[in-house]
């Protein structure tokens, strides 16, 4: 076995090693395991296909060294893909190096030191730079008819001088000086000023998003109430504009006594107030951590725990809300300006959500790219376009050694939202949950250099796009793996409109509950619901909103249950739990 040095780390091999399986209950395997600079390998001893296990070392999130057992010394591993890991080894010692290598490979302390920074698929310099170029969400804003007669856009925040997280370019009103930007800017959380996210091109109506004010009690800002008069403006079709405070009031009534807080509509012209409800980070976390709790367990105990870890009910709050700004945009035909304490987070989540509802392009594979992409210089990332969930993407995912209290499922929950959507409106998105599946596992396996780094300043100053590759081209090559086989096209459904109250279009047939599309005119047989369910491949699939309950399967589903999970209905279609 090799070592870990001061300086270098080499290969560690260990023999005799045994992979414990926690569901079917079989005989533990045997082989060797392999620690290298960027996975962990289990190779079985025995078998004609020798079957390896890899598990890439960002994945790890916890690594768990147990007391001395009959078996040995066991090593268990949680990921961020929620897959878990089981290893006993033979000899404590051996164990306990292992454990202090995987501990300090698994969250350096560095950006420079993650696996994208040393990742080289053998491509040349200038196919590294044509797959950043691949997908330019710049042109995403021509598609929305930008810049036109109300909004355009500023490189007032080329030097990052406005606010730093935001990029330099900006789209703002059209009528507003530089002066009153920077006034409202001050007044912003983090100096997150308001600008323009989406613009929904057939009425005009706008997604704006920004951060808190910092109003307090009596506290004003001529600036920020000129900024948002301006906002209403643009949109001369409605004489009011929402705006939208995703936190619950007590949180932001909280925030106010510590000089922050929301708009005094007193103060501004024309403006309607809404609080969404949806919780912290901090409690996002938690409800995660006390889901996975509930993985490996009994079904009633397993449905129990997703009950009690309030998880689907966090992510029907994100779902209400994007409902309520899609609806107000495409219904009422009004602007809505979203925030939440700092202006990411929730604010990102329940606008990338509203503009999936809005517009079918994001239901196609070059759409969520588009969203996904942080490229140089851009107008989209981070703060104008829809999502911008790569925003504090190092600090949520934990992809490096720091405050534990900062890392949240933000983007987990936003894939479990597009999840939701795509379960009720199978026939509306070019991709499949594999697709899915997919992203999550590279938003925190760190070997692309899509998501990482913080903000826009901050992969500038790593040099990003210089050093690292892009996932997308990764990806494209994979496209045909991807697809939804019932994608009826881009322009056969326009805004949808889900449903998150519970058991709606549930359908039962001989002992099996099967799902049916919401969409008009296209419900989906029993048939082809059996076909999909039996054909999919295993997966970590989300969750869905509202009580769930264990589907009553019969042959041959219920063999599946321990390769693939717990088929559950949650209301309205099928959800297959991986628990690995």
């Amino acid at each position: 076995m090799s070592y870990l040095s001061s300086t270098h780390i080499y290969p560690i091999i260990v023999e005799n090693v045994k992979l414990l399986d926690r569901y079917v209950g079989k005989k533990p395997a045997n082989g060797s395991l392999y620690l290298t600079a960027t996975h962990l390998i289990y190779m079985e001893a025995s078998g004609a296909a020798r079957k390896e296990t890899w598990i890439a070392l960002h994945h790890i999130a916890t690594v768990e060294k147990l007391s001395i057992t009959s078996l040995g010394c066991p090593l268990i591993l949680r990921c961020k893909n929620f897959r878990v890991a089981h290893f006993v080894l033979e000899s404590d010692v051996v164990c306990h190096e292992v454990y202090i290598s995987l501990l300090k490979l698994s969250q350096p302390a560095l950006h420079e030191d993650l696996y994208a920074f040393s990742y080289n698929p053998k491509s040349s310099k200038e196919m590294r730079e044509n797959g950043w170029k691949l997908i330019d969400p710049i042109s995403d804003f021509g598609r929305m008819g930008l810049p036109n007669r109300y909004w355009t856009i500023t490189d007032a925040n080329r030097n990052y001088e406005i606010c730093s997280t935001y990029p330099p370019d900006i789209v703002v009103p059209k009528s507003v000086t530089l002066g009153t930007v920077v006034g409202s800017s001050k007044f912003r959380s983090k100096e997150r000023v308001p600008v323009l996210s989406y613009l929904y091109k057939e009425n005009n109506a706008a997604i704006c998003r920004c951060s808190q004010p910092l109003s307090g009690f009596y506290t004003r800002c001529i600036d920020d109430e000129l900024l948002l008069e301006a906002i209403s403006q643009t949109n001369p079709g409605s004489q009011f504009m929402y705006v939208v405070d995703t936190r619950p009031k007590l949180n932001a009534m909280a925030n106010r006594a510590a000089g922050k807080g929301y708009e005094k509509e007193d103060n501004y012209s024309n403006i309607r107030f809404r609080f969404m409800g949806i919780e912290n980070i901090h409690v996002m976390r938690s409800s995660l951590q006390k889901l996975l709790e509930g993985t490996g367990i009994s079904p009633g105990e397993f449905l129990s725990g997703l009950e009690s870890s309030g998880w689907l009910r966090h992510i029907k709050a994100i779902m209400d809300a994007g409902i309520f700004i899609a609806k107000a945009v495409k219904v009422e035909k009004t602007n809505v300006l979203v925030h939440c304490s700092d202006g990411w987070d929730r604010t990102a989540q329940v606008c990338s959500v509203a503009s999936i509802l809005l517009d079918p392009f994001y239901r196609t594979f070059k759409g969520l790219m588009v969203r996904e992409q942080p490229i140089p210089n851009s107008v989209i990332p981070d703060v104008n376009h829809c999502l911008s969930l790569p925003l504090f993407a190092s600090l949520r995912c934990g992809h490096l050694d720091g405050d534990s209290k900062e890392v949240s499922p933000i983007f987990t929950q936003f894939l479990d939202c597009i999840w939701q959507l795509m379960e009720q409106f199978p026939c509306a998105f070019e991709f499949n949950e594999n697709f899915l599946l997919e992203i999550h596992d590279h938003v925190f396996s760190c070997q692309f250099g899509n998501f990482l780094g913080n903000c826009q300043k901050d992969r500038e100053d790593l040099r990003i796009y210089e050093k690292t590759h892009s996932v997308w081209p990764f990806l494209v090559q994979r496209k045909p793996d991807f697809r939804n086989p019932l994608y009826k096209g881009f322009t056969v459904y326009g805004v949808l409109n889900p449903s998150t109250l519970s058991h709606p279009f549930l359908q039962q047939a001989q002992g099996l509950s099967c799902f049916a599309s919401p969409c008009i005119a296209d419900i989906i047989s029993i048939s082809l619901a059996m076909e999909i369910l039996t054909t999919r491949p295993p997966g970590n699939s989300l969750s869905l909103i509202g009580k769930s309950h264990l589907a009553m399967v019969y042959n041959p589903l219920n063999m599946l249950l321990h390769s693939v999970g717990y088929y559950i209905v949650e209301d309205f279609c099928i959800y297959i739990h991986k628990a690995y």
